[in-house]
């Protein structure tokens, strides 16, 4: 048989013997070596000569037939199939892919599992990503292969690359892909998988300002005690050893169990102490343990003092079974915990620190057959907070007793130096290892008990009652329609709506005392230092008669409430700041009631601004993030976010006033000027009550305020303090704001009124002065 000229051979035909597909895989040529062998016999058919003598069909030509017309409809292109299919997998489009196979490949597993097999491979790899590029294919009429270079971004292992193959046919004038569990992965050919094994870091600290250890790891002791065990005549001792240690009044813990039944072995879990801090203790609290004492062991994430700041803080928590793969494609394993509120989780992306994992390759047995790929894990980074811890947790002592929250923020950084929220709960008590948890959990899911998760400070929505007065105040100053000289005549009535009488405060003290007088005639900054509902119910009026109907909305919201603060760390709520559609609901939003609803966080900001000239800054909970190698991840600077809208005349006008509320003495005092006697000519503030009618229940208690001392060593603070349903805000809440301010500036603590001493409660008499 005569040899192929290249010269006759068509240039196409040229390439595919002579050039094979150059950079083409082997594998590409050894699945149809047919084709090659069956087109050689044809061209070398072609190319013999024609034996003398012999008539051709060039010769004689056929009469009468028509040259006929070859029509070919060409083949789609097999590499945008692949890339169609490629783009589906980075999609996560299990589906779109599935109705990509053909026929026989969908015969042999159905959607179902196909999307399960992708959906392993991810969850596996922790897979976040992938990328692909195509490196080369090869076609016959029916038939073609694409070879694909596949990165696969795991969260846990860098450079995972692989080489897979695409099979491909045409069916109805499409390609189809012709499937195998290869085409994931090359291991998975059979019944092969893989298994990632996690490598973890341990869990990073949060700390104070100063370095002092909010949580970490440690070993604790949980303590409790048996009151029917104790024997009576070592019960003061006991008391006064576990008072001391747990820094709490032995009266305190006597009071939680004073009414147990005798004889009942009831247990009272009273908290938790790291063991470095009892051991030099140790000895002398166990010399109880035969007298009602129970001591018991446990390690783990540990949070000091019971939880400081515990909702802002926040806790850990399993893994529940419907995340499970979300977590795990995000590098976790099962039996992991999580943050689960506040710090804990904003900051999860610092504190679970960088994963690592050996990937092995294993048979349907689960034995390894060969290691693809490691990658140790990486040491978390350490977040501290804005507060201290010693002065944080004074403040929660200081709001012990009541429900509500307290929010203390440096005036001119908006750096959060304190944040308590009431009811206090102990995040220690997710730690199944620690013998108090069930008790305390049981305890916290009470149908009755009052959101102990909830951060007040920040999620809890409130009517601002009369500190919403400097809201009203600001908009009657604006707009114009008031002057701070115009006098009004506060009486114990407000009769301006028709048909409607509403009282003062002043009328509802005479009706308890048979003594309060009204305050008479006022000017518009003796109506905030008397608190005077009348002359703010008729601002309000007037304003909404005047067609200034949104005046008070829109400055409530300049001032930056019914909307979120943008402290970003911690949840938070918006509220709501409505536009009256009534004269009523105008006097009702006037002095801060209605459908008004805050977070002491909004308030805080707006008194810090109007303390520090005018400026609204991005309340911050984070000093700084730091890595392991002590490389500084994030640094608290201040941010400012807005204005009041308020001129600086304005301001003054309304600061002065807010300094009398806690000085004017009588006649006519200050609403708080008798909570803050002896304070303020060392500490000077500016301040306003509140008292809040809640819909059930006592009026919450509210007091807002600033100090203005300008040490640069010790910057001045706002304070909010509100008491859920305990009275008025200058009964309840401005003593809390006084002890507040006492403890920043190192002062002596002055007794709350329902104080036998700081920290020991009696029954109070009642105060009925404003």
């Amino acid at each position: 048989m005569p040899g192929i000229d290249p010269i006759s051979v068509p240039h196409i035909l040229q390439d595919f013997i002579w050039n094979p597909w150059e950079g083409m895989r082997m594998k590409l040529f050894t699945k149809r070596p047919i084709v090659i062998v069956l087109l050689l016999v044809v061209l070398t058919g072609c190319s013999q000569s024609t034996p003398e003598g012999t008539l051709t069909a060039q010769d004689t030509p056929t009469p009468g037939l028509a040259t006929p017309v070859v029509q070919t409809t060409p083949a789609p292109d097999v590499e945008s199939a692949a890339v169609e299919f490629l783009e589906y997998w980075r999609a996560s489009d299990y589906s779109a892919m599935y109705a990509m196979l053909s026929r026989e490949s969908q015969s042999q597993i159905s959607e179902e599992d196909f999307s399960l097999e992708y959906h392993t491979l991810a969850v596996e790899l922790a897979l976040e990503s992938l990328d692909y590029t195509i490196l080369s294919s090869f076609v016959d009429p029916s038939q073609a292969q694409v070879a694909v270079s596949v990165v696969y971004h795991s969260r846990l292992i860098e450079g995972i690359q692989r080489d897979i193959i695409l099979e491909l046919s045409i069916t109805g004038g499409e390609w189809k892909v012709d499937w195998s569990r290869g085409m994931i992965f090359p291991e998975l050919e059979g019944e092969n998988q893989l298994q990632l094994t996690r490598l973890l870091p341990s869990r990073g600290n949060i700390y104070d300002r100063n370095g002092s250890v909010v949580v970490s790891y440690a070993e604790a002791i949980a303590l409790g005690l048996i009151p029917s065990q104790i024997d009576p005549e070592r019960e003061d001792n006991l008391l006064n050893e576990l008072g001391r240690d747990l820094d709490m009044p032995p009266e305190v813990i006597y009071a939680m169990y004073k009414d147990y039944p005798p004889g009942v072995n009831w247990y009272l879990p009273l908290g938790a102490l790291a063991q470095s801090e009892m051991e030099p203790r140790l000895g002398i609290l166990e010399g109880y343990t035969t007298t009602g004492l129970l001591m018991r062991y446990f390690d783990g994430r540990y949070y000091y003092d019971g939880g400081v700041a515990p909702q802002a803080i926040g806790y850990v928590r399993w893994i529940q079974e419907p995340e499970l793969d979300a977590y795990r494609i995000q590098g976790y394993s099962k039996g992991e915990k999580v943050g689960g509120q506040g710090l804990e989780m904003w900051g999860e992306p610092y504190l679970a620190g960088d994963r690592g994992g050996i990937l092995y390759v294993v048979d349907a047995e689960g034995e390894i057959l060969t290691q693809l790929a490691r990658e140790e894990a990486a040491p978390a980074s350490e977040i501290y907070t804005t507060f201290e811890k010693e002065f944080q947790v004074q403040v929660q002592k200081a709001l012990y007793g009541f429900n509500g929250a307290v929010v203390v923020m440096e005036m001119d950084t908006g750096r959060i130096l304190a944040m308590v929220s009431n009811p206090h709960f102990d995040p220690n008590a997710f730690n199944s290892n620690y013998y108090n948890s069930s008790f305390l959990l049981q305890e916290y899911y009470k149908a009755d008990q009052k959101s102990p998760f909830l951060n007040r400070a920040t999620q809890g929505l409130y009517p601002l009652g009369s500190v919403f007065k400097i809201i009203t105040m600001a908009a009657a100053l604006e707009t114009g329609e008031f002057q701070a000289s115009d006098t009004y005549d506060c009486d114990y009535f407000f009769e301006e709506l028709p048909g409607v009488t509403l009282n003062d405060w002043t009328y509802d003290h005479f009706l308890e005392d048979g003594k309060q007088l009204p305050s008479g005639t006022l000017t518009l900054s003796e109506g905030l230092i008397r608190s005077c509902n009348p002359y703010f119910w008729h601002i309000g009026l007037q304003l909404y008669r005047n067609g200034l109907t949104e005046a008070v909305s829109d400055m409530a919201k300049g001032f930056g409430l019914g909307a979120l603060t943008g402290i970003e760390t911690l949840e938070e709520e918006a509220g709501d700041i409505p536009v009256p559609g009534s004269e009523l609901d105008a006097t009702n939003l006037a002095i801060g009631q209605g459908d008004t609803l805050v977070t002491p966080l909004q308030v805080a900001r707006f008194i810090a601004a109007l303390g520090n000239g005018g400026t609204l800054y991005r309340p911050q909970f984070v000093e700084s993030i730091r890595s392991a190698s002590g490389e500084e991840l994030f640094k608290f600077e201040p941010e400012v976010v807005g204005e009041l809208p308020i001129s600086e005349s304005t301001r003054n006008i309304i600061i002065n006033a807010m300094i009398q509320v806690v000085e004017k003495p009588a006649p006519n005092p200050g609403t708080a000027s008798h909570r803050f006697r002896g304070l303020t000519d060392r500490i000077p503030i500016a301040g306003k009550t509140g008292t809040a009618e809640s819909g059930s229940g006592e009026s919450h208690a509210w007091f807002a305020g600033y100090t203005n001392v300008q040490n640069p060593n010790k910057p001045d603070i706002a304070v909010v303090v509100i008491a859920e349903n305990a009275g008025e805000g200058s009964d309840i809440a401005a003593p809390i704001f006084r002890r507040v301010v006492e403890l920043y500036f190192n002062q002596v603590l002055k007794p709350y009124p329902w104080e036998a001493e700081i920290g020991v409660w009696y029954v109070p008499e009642e105060d009925v002065e404003e």
